[in-house]
């Protein structure tokens, strides 16, 4: 076992697998240290677990509601046993092939399992053993918030990390938090037959997305029979017989809410308490390590990706970050932590996201200088094909039509917001460079090509028609 290292990687979540395999192709002398088990919160409680219980989820929906495709729809009553099952064999199996942790020995990369913590500069211990190292890269993630709520640590609760280990759904569900695992979970559980309620804080779900696009998707949920409560005010949690009870305010109205479980989907905390940070001057902030653009901490032989650093707390931003960190340790200032990430929330239909929303681009560029361009799914041939017409793209430019963000609420929205990430980070402008592209038809991206000709074929329209009496009024003096 080597002891000396060019760069020792802490975590083997989304970042640190990712760094691992980056770090073998590179030719360094690397060293995984995980402390659990190789995959991070994305295979064992987050993306994998959460999207294989929406499919399922969306199979029975679409069982219940098959009349709406010429078929008979089937009444059923999910068992959630099989479904759990199913969660756990996908997961598996990732684990098992792409995440197998046996795959880094031969890639060259030792794997090294215990706690770590920074002991001085260029030393990290691990266990009984101090690793030296010319640099180091700090992944290990994030865990969910620990709530507030007076009584809920007493009464018992669920989270993304033990929602998954459940032998079989409850009956009825309370989640707090009206953010994407909210959402996400919220929709899954009340068409596998939980009754469901949502108690958000805010005014609205989703606080960062689109307000014209959540809002469609909030009555879609509650269509569904999620009981969302905005503006919910919680005080106190209690049990009552075999029910938990979470008590609170709504508009000021007391109000108390009933289940057999409560789960709190209420933001994330970094985990980073044990490595002992200040040891080698490493600052925390509010969301986590401080970090530069070029993902170094204070410590300038240290990167921080993913979760701990707190800029994106998203699996596909922690794998870019990891890549981005290892580039600049090894060829410094060659690479810099994009700014403009995208995110999806995968309810039916997915909201996806990226850049500037109509609010943020008014506010910063002032209301005359930014442009908002809407397509609704209901000209969607496609949509319409599929019985999928409750959705909407907009997108937000400048004056000039570069574009700044866009959001798109549909089926498959998370692939579809590909290209306008592209376009916001090279600065390509919605009309002519988007309305110029073809796109395949009948598909949910045509929408994205009927969009820039809207914005296109309505910037030309005055001109055009100007120009058009002008030529009018030559022939009629002739």
């Amino acid at each position: 076992m080597r002891y000396k290292y060019d760069v020792v990687i802490i975590g083997v979540g989304s970042a640190g697998m990712i760094a691992g395999e980056v770090a073998a192709k590179m030719g360094v002398n690397a060293a995984l240290v995980e402390r659990h088990r190789v995959g991070g919160d994305c295979l064992w409680t987050g993306c994998v677990p959460s999207k294989a219980l929406l499919a399922s989820a969306k199979a029975a929906h679409t069982m219940r509601h098959a009349d709406k495709y010429g078929l008979a729809p089937i009444e059923i009553e999910p068992d959630s046993a099989p479904v759990w099952q199913r969660v756990r064999e996908i997961q598996r199996d990732i684990a098992n092939t792409d995440d197998n942790p046996d795959k880094y020995g031969g890639l060259g990369v030792d794997l090294l399992w215990g706690e770590a913590s920074f002991e001085s500069e260029h030393r990290i211990r691990v266990g009984e053993r101090v690793l030296t190292s010319q640099y180091a890269l700090v992944c290990t993630g994030s865990r969910p918030a620990a709530p507030t709520l007076s009584g809920l640590a007493e009464i018992g609760y669920l989270t993304s990390e033990n929602v998954f280990e459940l032998e079989r759904v409850p009956r009825s569900l309370i989640i707090i938090g009206g953010g994407p695992i909210g959402v996400e979970m919220a929709q899954a559980m009340s068409r596998l037959g939980v009754k469901t309620t949502v108690l958000q804080r805010a005014d609205r779900i989703l606080e960062k997305d689109e307000p014209a696009l959540t809002e469609i998707l909030l009555e879609k949920l509650r269509d569904e029979g999620v009981d969302v409560q905005l503006g919910a005010e919680l005080a106190s949690a209690g049990r009552e017989g075999a029910e938990k009870v979470v008590r609170g305010r709504v508009g000021g109205e007391e109000k108390q809410w009933r289940a057999e479980e409560v789960l709190v989907a209420a933001g994330r905390t970094p985990n980073i308490e044990s490595l002992s940070l200040e040891s080698v001057g490493i600052k925390r902030g509010p969301r986590g390590i401080v970090v530069d653009d070029k993902l170094r901490t204070g410590a300038a032989w240290v990167y921080a990706a993913g979760d701990c650093a707190g800029r994106y707390l998203f699996t596909h931003s922690a794998a870019a970050e990891a890549v981005t960190a290892l580039r600049n340790m090894f060829f410094p200032g060659s690479a810099t932590a994009l700014a403009v990430v995208p995110w999806t929330t995968f309810a039916d239909p997915e909201l996806a996201h990226v850049g500037m929303t109509a609010d943020e681009a008014r506010k910063k560029l002032g209301k005359d200088n930014a442009r908002v361009f809407e397509w609704d799914l209901s000209h969607s041939d496609r949509a319409r094909a599929e019985g999928a017409t409750e959705g909407r793209m907009i997108a937000v430019t400048d004056s000039k039509f570069k574009i700044l963000g866009a959001h798109i609420l549909a089926p498959s929205a998370g692939e579809m917001i590909s290209q306008f990430t592209l376009a916001v980070n090279k600065e390509m402008r919605l009309t002519p460079d988007f309305g110029n592209l073809v796109q395949v038809y009948p598909t949910f991206s045509t929408s994205v090509s009927q969009l820039a000709a809207e914005a296109t074929y309505g910037q030309l329209q005055k001109p055009f028609l100007q120009a058009l009496r002008r030529i009018n009024g030559l022939f009629s003096r002739s």
